[in-house]
Protein backbone atom coordinates (compact mmCIF):
# COMPACT_ATOMS: atom_id res chain seq x y z
CA UNK A 1 0.00 0.00 0.00
CA UNK A 2 1.19 3.78 -1.25
CA UNK A 3 2.89 4.94 2.61
CA UNK A 4 0.72 8.43 2.05
CA UNK A 5 -2.67 5.62 2.12
CA UNK A 6 -1.47 3.86 5.43
CA UNK A 7 -1.24 7.21 7.03
CA UNK A 8 -4.69 8.75 6.28
CA UNK A 9 -6.02 5.19 7.16
CA UNK A 10 -4.22 5.66 10.70
CA UNK A 11 -5.11 9.21 10.83
CA UNK A 12 -8.82 8.01 9.88
CA UNK A 13 -8.60 5.72 12.76
CA UNK A 14 -7.33 7.73 15.73
CA UNK A 15 -9.58 8.48 18.50
CA UNK A 16 -8.53 12.26 18.47
CA UNK A 17 -7.23 14.43 15.65
CA UNK A 18 -5.52 17.12 15.35
CA UNK A 19 -6.58 19.72 12.29
CA UNK A 20 -5.56 22.91 10.85
CA UNK A 21 -8.80 25.08 9.76
CA UNK A 22 -8.09 27.60 7.45
CA UNK A 23 -10.30 30.26 6.43
CA UNK A 24 -9.86 33.50 4.11
CA UNK A 25 -13.21 35.44 3.48
CA UNK A 26 -14.38 38.12 0.43
CA UNK A 27 -13.41 41.07 2.37
CA UNK A 28 -9.77 40.30 2.03
CA UNK A 29 -9.04 40.89 5.58
CA UNK A 30 -6.45 37.63 6.52
CA UNK A 31 -6.26 33.99 7.01
CA UNK A 32 -8.07 32.15 9.93
CA UNK A 33 -5.67 29.67 11.36
CA UNK A 34 -7.96 27.50 13.92
CA UNK A 35 -5.69 24.23 15.60
CA UNK A 36 -8.64 22.25 16.62
CA UNK A 37 -8.94 18.48 18.41
CA UNK A 38 -11.64 16.27 17.78
CA UNK A 39 -13.26 13.41 18.95
CA UNK A 40 -15.74 10.87 16.59
CA UNK A 41 -17.42 12.73 13.81
CA UNK A 42 -21.17 13.25 12.55
CA UNK A 43 -23.36 14.17 15.50
CA UNK A 44 -21.37 12.77 18.07
CA UNK A 45 -18.34 15.44 16.91
CA UNK A 46 -16.84 16.52 19.94
CA UNK A 47 -14.23 19.46 19.31
CA UNK A 48 -12.10 21.42 21.31
CA UNK A 49 -9.99 24.94 19.56
CA UNK A 50 -6.31 24.45 21.24
CA UNK A 51 -4.94 27.31 19.30
CA UNK A 52 -6.65 30.34 16.58
CA UNK A 53 -4.72 33.16 15.03
CA UNK A 54 -5.83 35.32 13.13
CA UNK A 55 -3.03 36.61 10.36
CA UNK A 56 -3.98 40.07 8.22
CA UNK A 57 -2.71 40.33 4.74
CA UNK A 58 -0.20 43.20 3.73
CA UNK A 59 -1.74 45.63 1.95
CA UNK A 60 -0.04 44.73 -1.70
CA UNK A 61 -1.17 41.53 -1.49
CA UNK A 62 -4.98 42.44 -1.20
CA UNK A 63 -4.31 45.06 -3.76
CA UNK A 64 -3.34 41.56 -5.57
CA UNK A 65 -6.08 39.50 -4.76
CA UNK A 66 -8.42 42.56 -5.60
CA UNK A 67 -7.11 42.58 -8.93
CA UNK A 68 -8.44 39.15 -10.09
CA UNK A 69 -11.32 39.37 -7.49
CA UNK A 70 -15.33 39.17 -8.73
CA UNK A 71 -13.68 40.54 -12.17
CA UNK A 72 -15.22 38.68 -15.43
CA UNK A 73 -11.80 39.38 -17.09
CA UNK A 74 -8.42 39.27 -15.12
CA UNK A 75 -4.75 39.20 -15.91
CA UNK A 76 -4.89 35.15 -16.37
CA UNK A 77 -1.03 34.83 -15.73
CA UNK A 78 -1.59 36.46 -12.21
CA UNK A 79 -4.44 34.35 -11.62
CA UNK A 80 -2.30 31.42 -12.32
CA UNK A 81 0.68 32.61 -9.96
CA UNK A 82 -1.25 33.72 -7.39
CA UNK A 83 -2.97 29.83 -7.00
CA UNK A 84 0.75 28.96 -5.93
CA UNK A 85 1.71 31.93 -4.03
CA UNK A 86 -0.86 31.33 -1.99
CA UNK A 87 -0.75 27.71 -1.11
CA UNK A 88 2.84 28.56 -0.40
CA UNK A 89 1.81 31.54 1.95
CA UNK A 90 -0.39 29.88 3.45
CA UNK A 91 2.30 26.95 4.21
CA UNK A 92 4.60 29.66 5.60
CA UNK A 93 1.98 31.06 7.88
CA UNK A 94 1.30 27.72 9.50
CA UNK A 95 4.77 26.78 9.83
CA UNK A 96 5.53 30.59 11.93
CA UNK A 97 2.11 29.92 13.99
CA UNK A 98 3.06 26.20 15.02
CA UNK A 99 6.53 27.21 15.92
CA UNK A 100 4.94 29.60 18.03
CA UNK A 101 2.71 27.59 19.80
CA UNK A 102 5.90 25.12 20.57
CA UNK A 103 4.19 22.42 18.09
CA UNK A 104 5.84 20.56 14.89
CA UNK A 105 4.15 19.63 11.58
CA UNK A 106 4.63 15.98 12.94
CA UNK A 107 2.03 16.86 15.63
CA UNK A 108 -0.82 17.86 13.54
CA UNK A 109 -3.00 15.43 11.13
CA UNK A 110 -4.10 17.11 8.74
CA UNK A 111 -5.08 21.00 7.51
CA UNK A 112 -8.18 21.64 5.74
CA UNK A 113 -8.62 24.64 3.59
CA UNK A 114 -11.31 26.45 2.63
CA UNK A 115 -8.65 28.73 -0.59
CA UNK A 116 -9.26 31.96 -1.70
CA UNK A 117 -12.72 32.68 -3.55
CA UNK A 118 -11.77 34.52 -6.31
CA UNK A 119 -15.32 33.96 -8.52
CA UNK A 120 -18.76 33.44 -7.83
CA UNK A 121 -21.13 31.95 -10.53
CA UNK A 122 -24.29 30.22 -9.87
CA UNK A 123 -26.33 30.16 -12.57
CA UNK A 124 -29.31 31.95 -11.34
CA UNK A 125 -26.77 34.96 -11.16
CA UNK A 126 -26.15 34.79 -15.05
CA UNK A 127 -27.74 35.27 -18.09
CA UNK A 128 -29.08 32.61 -19.70
CA UNK A 129 -26.58 29.84 -20.80
CA UNK A 130 -25.15 26.42 -21.21
CA UNK A 131 -23.08 26.15 -18.42
CA UNK A 132 -23.90 24.87 -15.03
CA UNK A 133 -23.35 26.61 -11.20
CA UNK A 134 -19.97 26.88 -10.61
CA UNK A 135 -17.52 28.68 -8.26
CA UNK A 136 -13.12 29.10 -8.07
CA UNK A 137 -10.91 28.67 -5.03
CA UNK A 138 -7.41 28.86 -5.35
CA UNK A 139 -4.70 28.43 -2.47
CA UNK A 140 -3.42 25.30 -3.78
CA UNK A 141 -3.44 22.53 -1.59
CA UNK A 142 -0.36 20.21 -2.95
CA UNK A 143 1.75 23.41 -2.37
CA UNK A 144 0.35 23.70 1.12
CA UNK A 145 1.08 20.00 1.80
CA UNK A 146 4.45 19.88 0.57
CA UNK A 147 6.14 23.05 2.09
CA UNK A 148 4.05 21.77 5.76
CA UNK A 149 4.86 17.98 5.39
CA UNK A 150 1.07 17.50 6.35
CA UNK A 151 -1.61 15.87 4.59
CA UNK A 152 -4.23 18.66 3.46
CA UNK A 153 -8.20 18.88 1.98
CA UNK A 154 -8.64 21.64 -0.01
CA UNK A 155 -11.12 22.93 -2.31
CA UNK A 156 -14.41 21.58 -0.84
CA UNK A 157 -16.82 23.72 -2.67
CA UNK A 158 -16.17 21.78 -5.98
CA UNK A 159 -18.09 18.72 -4.61
CA UNK A 160 -21.37 20.68 -3.81
CA UNK A 161 -21.48 22.18 -6.99
CA UNK A 162 -20.80 18.94 -9.19
CA UNK A 163 -23.62 17.54 -6.77
CA UNK A 164 -25.96 19.88 -8.74
CA UNK A 165 -26.21 22.62 -5.85
CA UNK A 166 -24.05 26.13 -5.81
CA UNK A 167 -21.12 25.84 -3.66
CA UNK A 168 -21.99 27.79 -0.40
CA UNK A 169 -23.43 28.27 2.14
CA UNK A 170 -21.37 25.29 3.41
CA UNK A 171 -21.01 26.21 6.91
CA UNK A 172 -25.00 24.42 7.43
CA UNK A 173 -23.04 21.29 7.76
CA UNK A 174 -20.89 22.27 10.39
CA UNK A 175 -23.44 24.63 12.00
CA UNK A 176 -25.61 21.58 11.90
CA UNK A 177 -23.28 19.24 13.77
CA UNK A 178 -21.68 21.46 16.29
CA UNK A 179 -24.54 23.55 16.91
CA UNK A 180 -27.93 21.98 16.96
CA UNK A 181 -30.21 22.03 19.84
CA UNK A 182 -32.46 19.15 21.73
CA UNK A 183 -34.41 22.23 22.95
CA UNK A 184 -33.77 25.79 21.00
CA UNK A 185 -34.56 26.83 17.53
CA UNK A 186 -30.90 28.54 16.45
CA UNK A 187 -30.21 30.65 13.90
CA UNK A 188 -26.58 30.53 13.45
CA UNK A 189 -25.76 34.05 11.37
CA UNK A 190 -22.56 34.99 9.62
CA UNK A 191 -21.80 38.20 8.42
CA UNK A 192 -18.95 38.27 6.24
CA UNK A 193 -18.41 40.04 2.66
CA UNK A 194 -22.54 38.32 2.06
CA UNK A 195 -24.42 37.54 5.26
CA UNK A 196 -25.42 34.00 5.03
CA UNK A 197 -27.13 31.87 7.75
CA UNK A 198 -28.45 28.35 8.90
CA UNK A 199 -31.61 27.91 10.88
CA UNK A 200 -30.96 24.67 13.29
CA UNK A 201 -34.71 23.91 14.68
CA UNK A 202 -35.33 22.46 18.25
CA UNK A 203 -34.45 18.19 18.86
CA UNK A 204 -31.87 18.37 15.81
CA UNK A 205 -34.50 17.77 13.03
CA UNK A 206 -32.84 17.83 10.19
CA UNK A 207 -35.75 20.39 8.36
CA UNK A 208 -33.00 22.93 9.08
CA UNK A 209 -32.11 25.28 5.77
CA UNK A 210 -28.99 27.42 5.24
CA UNK A 211 -28.62 30.53 2.55
CA UNK A 212 -27.02 33.29 1.68
CA UNK A 213 -29.66 36.71 1.70
CA UNK A 214 -27.26 39.75 0.97
CA UNK A 215 -25.11 41.87 1.16
CA UNK A 216 -22.84 42.22 4.39
CA UNK A 217 -19.56 44.00 4.68
CA UNK A 218 -18.38 43.91 0.38
CA UNK A 219 -20.50 47.12 -0.58
CA UNK A 220 -19.53 49.27 2.65
CA UNK A 221 -15.73 47.90 2.23
CA UNK A 222 -16.03 48.41 -1.62
CA UNK A 223 -17.34 51.72 -1.27
CA UNK A 224 -14.79 53.12 1.70
CA UNK A 225 -11.87 51.44 -0.39
CA UNK A 226 -12.76 53.44 -3.43
CA UNK A 227 -13.64 56.88 -1.74
CA UNK A 228 -11.24 56.67 1.54
CA UNK A 229 -7.40 55.61 0.32
CA UNK A 230 -5.44 53.76 2.90
CA UNK A 231 -8.95 52.19 4.27
CA UNK A 232 -10.58 48.74 3.84
CA UNK A 233 -13.40 49.10 5.87
CA UNK A 234 -15.61 52.02 8.34
CA UNK A 235 -14.27 50.85 11.42
CA UNK A 236 -16.37 50.93 14.30
CA UNK A 237 -18.81 52.57 11.35
CA UNK A 238 -17.88 56.01 12.16
CA UNK A 239 -18.30 56.97 8.02
CA UNK A 240 -22.29 55.58 8.17
CA UNK A 241 -22.87 56.67 11.71
CA UNK A 242 -22.13 60.47 10.81
CA UNK A 243 -24.61 59.73 8.01
CA UNK A 244 -28.48 59.21 7.62
CA UNK A 245 -30.59 56.65 5.73
CA UNK A 246 -31.58 57.67 2.35
CA UNK A 247 -35.18 55.52 1.87
CA UNK A 248 -34.92 56.03 -1.92
CA UNK A 249 -31.59 54.45 -2.48
CA UNK A 250 -32.54 51.83 0.21
CA UNK A 251 -35.48 50.83 -2.05
CA UNK A 252 -33.61 50.84 -5.30
CA UNK A 253 -30.57 48.40 -3.62
CA UNK A 254 -33.66 46.34 -2.81
CA UNK A 255 -34.89 46.10 -6.85
CA UNK A 256 -33.02 42.93 -7.71
CA UNK A 257 -34.89 39.73 -8.99
CA UNK A 258 -32.34 38.24 -6.41
CA UNK A 259 -34.19 39.44 -3.13
CA UNK A 260 -37.66 38.18 -5.17
CA UNK A 261 -36.00 34.04 -5.35
CA UNK A 262 -36.37 31.36 -2.96
CA UNK A 263 -34.37 30.35 -0.16
CA UNK A 264 -31.72 28.82 -0.20
CA UNK A 265 -29.92 30.60 -2.58
CA UNK A 266 -26.00 31.98 -2.96
CA UNK A 267 -24.40 35.29 -4.39
CA UNK A 268 -21.57 37.41 -3.96
CA UNK A 269 -19.23 40.80 -4.57
CA UNK A 270 -20.11 39.48 -8.43
CA UNK A 271 -23.66 41.07 -7.91
CA UNK A 272 -22.86 43.02 -4.69
CA UNK A 273 -20.29 45.48 -6.51
CA UNK A 274 -20.10 49.33 -6.61
CA UNK A 275 -21.73 49.04 -10.30
CA UNK A 276 -24.68 47.57 -9.09
CA UNK A 277 -24.23 50.59 -6.03
CA UNK A 278 -24.13 53.10 -8.79
CA UNK A 279 -27.01 51.75 -10.99
CA UNK A 280 -29.32 51.73 -8.26
CA UNK A 281 -27.99 55.72 -7.06
CA UNK A 282 -28.32 56.91 -11.11
CA UNK A 283 -32.44 55.08 -10.97
CA UNK A 284 -33.41 57.31 -8.85
CA UNK A 285 -31.51 60.41 -9.39
CA UNK A 286 -29.47 61.04 -6.20
CA UNK A 287 -25.47 61.26 -7.33
CA UNK A 288 -25.01 63.84 -4.81
CA UNK A 289 -26.05 61.88 -1.77
CA UNK A 290 -22.75 62.14 0.91
CA UNK A 291 -20.78 59.46 1.45
CA UNK A 292 -21.48 59.34 5.14
CA UNK A 293 -25.42 59.11 4.06
CA UNK A 294 -23.89 56.43 1.01
CA UNK A 295 -22.69 54.08 4.04
CA UNK A 296 -25.09 54.56 6.14
CA UNK A 297 -28.05 53.37 3.83
CA UNK A 298 -25.47 50.81 2.71
CA UNK A 299 -25.68 49.26 6.30
CA UNK A 300 -29.03 49.56 6.41
CA UNK A 301 -29.00 47.41 3.44
CA UNK A 302 -27.66 44.93 5.21
CA UNK A 303 -29.39 45.16 8.22
CA UNK A 304 -32.85 44.94 6.55
CA UNK A 305 -31.68 41.75 4.25
CA UNK A 306 -31.42 39.69 7.13
CA UNK A 307 -33.91 41.20 9.00
CA UNK A 308 -36.20 40.06 6.06
CA UNK A 309 -34.75 36.78 5.69
CA UNK A 310 -35.48 36.20 9.28
CA UNK A 311 -39.24 37.37 9.54
CA UNK A 312 -40.03 35.24 6.17
CA UNK A 313 -38.28 32.98 6.45
CA UNK A 314 -38.15 32.22 10.43
CA UNK A 315 -40.08 34.08 12.63
CA UNK A 316 -43.34 32.00 11.64
CA UNK A 317 -41.16 28.44 13.63
CA UNK A 318 -41.34 29.76 17.20
CA UNK A 319 -39.14 31.50 19.31
CA UNK A 320 -35.60 31.44 18.59
CA UNK A 321 -32.14 32.86 19.23
CA UNK A 322 -29.60 34.22 16.69
CA UNK A 323 -25.62 33.84 17.50
CA UNK A 324 -23.30 36.09 15.42
CA UNK A 325 -20.09 35.23 13.86
CA UNK A 326 -18.48 37.26 11.29
CA UNK A 327 -16.72 40.37 10.23
CA UNK A 328 -19.61 41.93 10.75
CA UNK A 329 -20.35 41.62 14.08
CA UNK A 330 -17.61 44.02 14.94
CA UNK A 331 -19.76 46.92 13.11
CA UNK A 332 -22.30 48.55 15.72
CA UNK A 333 -24.62 50.01 13.82
CA UNK A 334 -25.01 47.27 11.94
CA UNK A 335 -26.02 45.24 15.05
CA UNK A 336 -27.82 48.22 16.71
CA UNK A 337 -30.33 48.07 13.48
CA UNK A 338 -30.83 44.18 13.39
CA UNK A 339 -31.37 44.33 17.13
CA UNK A 340 -33.84 47.64 16.58
CA UNK A 341 -35.49 45.93 13.76
CA UNK A 342 -35.80 42.01 15.49
CA UNK A 343 -36.71 43.49 18.65
CA UNK A 344 -34.36 40.86 19.70
CA UNK A 345 -30.71 40.88 21.19
CA UNK A 346 -27.73 39.53 19.66
CA UNK A 347 -25.79 37.12 21.23
CA UNK A 348 -22.43 35.09 19.80
CA UNK A 349 -21.01 31.77 18.68
CA UNK A 350 -19.04 32.33 22.02
CA UNK A 351 -22.23 31.57 23.83
CA UNK A 352 -22.48 28.26 22.51
CA UNK A 353 -18.12 27.44 23.21
CA UNK A 354 -16.66 28.76 19.81
CA UNK A 355 -14.93 32.23 19.60
CA UNK A 356 -17.03 34.12 16.58
CA UNK A 357 -13.67 35.15 15.15
CA UNK A 358 -12.68 31.52 14.76
CA UNK A 359 -15.77 29.95 13.75
CA UNK A 360 -15.50 29.54 9.92
CA UNK A 361 -12.10 28.35 10.12
CA UNK A 362 -13.62 25.52 12.88
CA UNK A 363 -15.98 24.78 10.24
CA UNK A 364 -13.45 24.21 7.49
CA UNK A 365 -11.62 21.91 9.99
CA UNK A 366 -14.26 19.80 10.67
CA UNK A 367 -15.44 19.31 7.07
CA UNK A 368 -11.41 17.86 6.86
CA UNK A 369 -12.54 15.79 9.77
CA UNK A 370 -15.64 14.49 8.12
CA UNK A 371 -13.46 14.11 4.95
CA UNK A 372 -11.02 11.01 6.57
CA UNK A 373 -13.22 10.13 9.63
CA UNK A 374 -17.46 11.01 8.94
CA UNK A 375 -19.63 11.11 6.06
CA UNK A 376 -21.92 8.40 7.81
CA UNK A 377 -24.81 12.02 9.00
CA UNK A 378 -27.96 11.67 6.54
CA UNK A 379 -28.47 15.83 6.04
CA UNK A 380 -31.99 14.56 5.28
CA UNK A 381 -33.84 15.30 1.50
CA UNK A 382 -33.98 19.36 1.39
CA UNK A 383 -32.24 21.61 -1.75
CA UNK A 384 -28.85 23.22 -0.86
CA UNK A 385 -27.50 20.22 1.65
CA UNK A 386 -26.69 17.00 -0.09
CA UNK A 387 -25.30 14.11 2.27
CA UNK A 388 -21.85 13.96 0.73
CA UNK A 389 -17.85 13.97 1.65
CA UNK A 390 -16.34 17.19 0.03
CA UNK A 391 -12.75 17.99 -0.26
CA UNK A 392 -9.69 17.16 -2.47
CA UNK A 393 -6.39 15.27 -0.39
CA UNK A 394 -2.89 16.53 -1.40
CA UNK A 395 -0.21 14.34 0.42
CA UNK A 396 3.17 15.96 1.19
CA UNK A 397 5.16 13.48 -0.76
Amino acid sequence: MNPNITSLYEIANKPVRKIIGLMSGTSFDGLDIALCEFRASGLKTQVKVLHFSSETYPSDFKEDLKSIFAKRTVDFEKLTLLNAFIGNYYAELILNNLSEWGLSYEDIDLIASHGQTVFHAPKHQRAADDYPNATLQIGDGDHIATKTGIITISDFRQKHVAAGCEGAPLSVYGDYLLFSSADENRIMLNIGGISNFTFLPAKHSTEFFSSDVGPGNTLMDQFVQQHYPGKYFDEDARIASSGSVNSELLDSLFSNDFFKSDYPKTTGPELFSLAYLSKAISKIGLEKLSNEDIMATLAAFTAKSIVDAVRSSVASKGAYEIYMSGGGMHNPLLLHMIEEQLGKKLKFSSDLGIAPDAKEAVLFALLGNEAVSGGQTNFGAHPGVPSISMGKISFPK
